[in-house]
């Protein structure tokens, strides 16, 4: 899409915004209506469309992707009423006799950029928030999901006028495009390069930003841990997806003596969950494009893969490996994995676990397998990190009731539920000053008296 075609749907939708037509509840919530029937209409193709660009099963498309975002249209049509309504706030004495209250307001136009890891997801969910706050949106999703991007694009179409939300797709000529336009708020899910670029970009115009980046999410597994359910549930949320998922266990990081145990049970639950060929499997996905495919194996140390790692270049496809005997300084450990290479790290004390993580940057998620009080609280109140689980992995995502994203370098802002209404919402401080009676103290000449009745009412 041509930069001018561009500047003019950000156009129409700022003239559309100015018309107020956003703003009603009533008609966020038939937007909304009309976007949860649209995704059930196009649920089929939505599910070939992830088939042909990331390998995924009907079944993890819709538990990982369509289903959350139905989900969270649900909480929304329930909640975005209260959300949207004013809400009144003590007043000082000093400012007897007056109302005052903040009002929820949104940003205007706003631009969503996601990534292809969860094409439909992270396009639709940040979308859903956006409308519930009464913005217009401009969505760019990612150029290396094409069969998605085109299933959205029409199931956008189907349900908005282009002035309402509009898709722009395209690869880095439309990102540059639209970063040199001027919107009210930007939205950006995907890596810490681009997401240091679309923050400098959004300087330029003191633009507001959300930041849903990535890091290597630390999995510690301690010697109380139930290691059999751990391994279950590890598997699960390492391999979804071929391990492109940004909050996927990066690592896991266990003490010495559940180590061989732990090893046993991975490699037992790997088979359990995908087959003793899991390239067979037609469940099982694949890599995103060849370039991703080449970086992946490229991390893979054969010396150190006690299982798995079967690989076939036609594909894109890479089997569950396990790796052991790694090191800090291995190049697996150098960079966020995202994709289906696990790495298996010991420590000797849990002290000393928490001080290695605690030196790295912050990581988007953090997963604690333990049956210790004492230990969960100490990870808990040690560690920082953007959200996480005890005892699972990845299920921290799948509520609206919690918002969901990074501190550091692993993001800013949140959303999900409430914390994406608030994210896409400006809330207005005011104050309903009555016009009598009009207290004289704060008026000049200045005298001893009014400095008595300030002091009185202001301390």
């Amino acid at each position: 899409m041509e930069k001018q075609e561009i500047q003019e749907i950000l156009q129409r939708q700022r003239a559309y915004f100015e018309t107020g037509a956003t703003l009603p509840v009533s008609a966020r919530k038939a937007a909304l209506r009309k976007l949860y029937t649209g995704i059930e209409k196009q649920e089929k193709q939505l599910c070939a469309a992830l088939k042909k660009d990331l390998g995924k099963s009907a079944s993890e498309s819709y538990m990982s992707e369509i289903g959350l975002v139905k989900s969270e249209i649900t909480y929304m049509l329930r909640h975005v009423g209260r959300f949207a309504r004013e809400k009144r706030v003590m007043t000082p004495l000093a400012q007897y006799v007056s109302r005052s209250f903040e009002k929820p307001s949104p940003y205007g136009c706003v631009l969503i950029m996601s990534p292809w890891n969860y094409p439909f997801l992270l396009t639709i969910e940040p979308l859903v928030d956006a409308v519930a706050a009464g913005n217009t949106a401009v969505l760019k999703p990612s150029a290396y999901a094409p069969h998605t991007a085109e299933v959205m694009t029409r199931l956008i179409e189907n349900c908005f006028p282009a002035e309402f939300v509009a898709v722009v797709n395209g690869g880095r000529a439309e990102n540059t495009s639209l970063l040199e336009m001027k919107f009210d708020y930007i939205f950006f899910t995907g890596g810490k390069v681009v997401g240091r670029e679309v923050m400098r970009r959004a300087a330029e115009h003191l633009t507001p930003v959300t930041l849903e980046l990535g890091g290597k999410s630390p999995c510690i597994v301690d010697g109380t841990a139930n290691i059999p359910l751990a391994a279950k549930r590890i598997v699960f949320g390492k391999f979804l997806n071929c391990g492109q998922t940004c909050v996927a266990p990066d690592y896991i990081y266990c003490d010495e003596t559940v180590k061989p145990a732990l090893l046993r049970e991975l490699k037992k639950q790997i088979e359990l969950q995908y087959g003793r060929e899991p390239l067979k499997n037609e469940n099982y996905g694949k890599i995103i494009n060849r370039k991703h495919f080449d970086r992946i194996c490229g991390l893979i140390e054969e010396k150190k893969v006690v299982y798995g790692g079967e690989r076939n270049a036609d594909t894109r496809q890479i089997a569950p490996v396990v790796m052991d005997g790694v090191s800090w300084g291995d190049a697996v450990m150098g960079e966020e994995i995202f994709g289906p290479v696990l790495p298996v790290l010991s420590y000797r004390s849990l002290e000393e676990a928490v001080r290695r993580i605690r030196s790295m940057p912050c990581p988007l998620a953090l997963y604690l397998f333990s049956a210790s009080r004492r230990n969960i609280s100490y990870v808990k109140e040690r560690v920082s990190f953007g959200g996480g689980c005890i005892n699972d992995t990845l299920i921290h995502l799948a509520t609206s009731a919690m918002g969901f994203g990074g501190v550091g370098e692993s993001g800013m802002g949140s959303y999900h539920g409430k914390h994406g209404f608030e994210t896409f919402t400006h809330r207005k401080s005011i104050v309903d000053k009555k016009t009598f009676p009009d207290l004289p103290m704060r008026y000049q000449p200045y005298a001893a008296w009014k400095d008595k009745m300030i002091r009185l009412f202001v301390k």
